[in-house]
């Protein structure tokens, strides 16, 4: 609070994707929690993108938690889900995924999908996932003793970690598995400027030549010469094109995954299927993707807490859901004030675009005691990394049981974490992603 006589501080700018770059911009996050919890941002063109009409910014926990469960007021139809509005002539196709629906409509997806995310078909996947723990870990370690002492934990383990796992979960041919990460590069990095110069260029057909016969896309768009956004229409095609190829051929050859249930058993039409595999696949990979190295990075800052998970004095399911806390996949989603309304004494007008920041509901000092201690231990703890209300992340289980998994097979594989080079994080203000995190390997 601004003590008597004191200026309140200016709003500060937590639009700017490239400030997220530098790290998550938490004494900004403190400086809105404290005096200007819901402020207004401006919303500049910046990286070649056109400016917008500007948003509200909710920074406190309740406040953030309020807004995603009341989706009468808070629409993610009206506007979808990102910052940025999409092109108008967009937003119609936009609509068609669970996402960027309201309920009662959003509850009739969310049934029809949940069926095929049994807890029964979840669990069978951990000794598989340890497994592939166990030996990309291996293969980082032989990499790193062959060469510099060093290696690249997000290139060779996380990002195959969280992709293969996915593509059995979903059931997605060996062949193809690379389409998956190529396509959520594209969906998730188009912010960053490395990110999006080699999703829309090569990579894009690369991965379209990787495919198999009979599963192949229909062809990528050429890279345009001004941004586009990746959620529309024409940037999607060739992942629609191939989702119906792989339905198809699950109706023929069905198999115990994630796809088969959707093509056979859902009563999906073919664009809600589409929509779904497009969300499962950008989604249900990148929330494992961002968070595991996340967590190694804040592990490795910490290093009395990676001793109490290295000697098994913490519970590696609390320890997840504290390193969730702390690095957070997702940094922001919007809303759209479907009327007007009143948020922490703040008028908002029907129209207006709301945008909660997860990671500064996070460490709210009005939630969670001492917020910037990572406490391995801490409970209870109601984050929301995986949101809140009736959008909560259908995939949360599988996301737990992955983070589980990989930090119990780190702290056996590595006696200590240490940095070789500060992290190299992806330009974004939506995804906390890491491009690199290096580490070095004993001798």
């Amino acid at each position: 609070m601004t003590a008597r006589g004191a200026t309140t501080p200016p709003v500060p700018d937590v639009f700017d994707p490239r400030l997220y770059a530098a790290g998550v911009p938490r004494e900004r996050y403190r400086v809105l929690r404290d005096h200007h919890p819901v402020a207004w941002q401006e919303e500049p063109g910046v990286l070649g993108w056109p400016a917008g009409p500007g948003f509200w910014a909710v920074t406190r926990h309740a406040d953030v938690v309020r807004v995603l469960k009341d989706a009468a007021t808070f629409s993610s139809y009206l506007g979808a889900t990102q910052i940025r509005d999409p092109d108008p002539g967009d937003l119609p196709f936009i609509r068609r995924m669970m996402l960027n629906q309201d309920p009662p409509a959003h509850g009739r997806l969310r049934r029809l999908v949940s069926r095929a995310f049994t807890p029964k078909r979840v669990a069978r996947f951990e000794a598989r996932a340890r497994g592939r723990a166990r030996a990309l870990l291996a293969a980082g370690l032989e990499e790193a003793r062959a060469g510099d002492g060093t290696f690249d934990v997000v290139t060779a383990v996380t990002d195959d970690y969280a992709l293969l796992n996915l593509a059995d979960l979903l059931g997605v041919p060996p062949a193809d598995r690379g389409l998956l990460l190529h396509w959520t590069r594209r969906v998730i990095g188009y912010q960053d400027p490395d990110e999006a110069a080699g999703a829309t260029g090569a990579g894009t057909a690369g991965a379209a030549e990787a495919a198999p016969t009979g599963l192949r896309p229909g062809g990528a768009p050429v890279a345009p010469a001004a941004p586009v956004n990746p959620r529309s229409p024409a940037m999607l095609r060739d992942m629609f094109d191939y989702a119906r190829a792989l339905a198809a051929y699950k109706r023929d050859h069905p198999a115990d995954d994630i796809l088969t249930t959707l093509a056979t058993d859902a009563g999906l039409a073919t664009a809600e299927l589409e929509m779904f595999f497009f969300l499962l696949t950008v989604a249900g990979n990148d929330t494992v993707r961002s968070a595991a190295p996340g967590g190694l990075l804040a592990l490795a800052e910490h290093p009395g807490a990676y001793e109490q998970l290295r000697h098994g004095t913490v519970n590696a399911a609390t320890a997840v859901d504290e390193l969730l806390r702390v690095h957070p996949p997702v940094l922001s989603f919007r809303r759209t004030a479907a009327r007007d309304t009143e948020l922490a004494g703040v008028r908002v007008a029907a129209g207006d675009k709301v945008v909660v920041f997860h990671a500064a509901a996070h460490h709210d000092e009005r939630v969670f005691a001492d917020p910037h201690r990572l406490d391995l231990a801490r409970s209870p703890n109601p984050h929301v990394a995986f949101g809140e209300g009736p959008h909560v992340c259908l995939g949360a289980h599988f996301a737990r049981l992955q983070l589980r998994v990989f930090h119990e097979e780190v702290p056996r594989a590595l006696p200590a974490l240490r940095l070789a080079a500060p992290p190299r994080r992806l330009v974004s203000h939506f995804i906390n992603g890491l491009k690199s995190l290096r580490l070095e390997v004993p001798a």
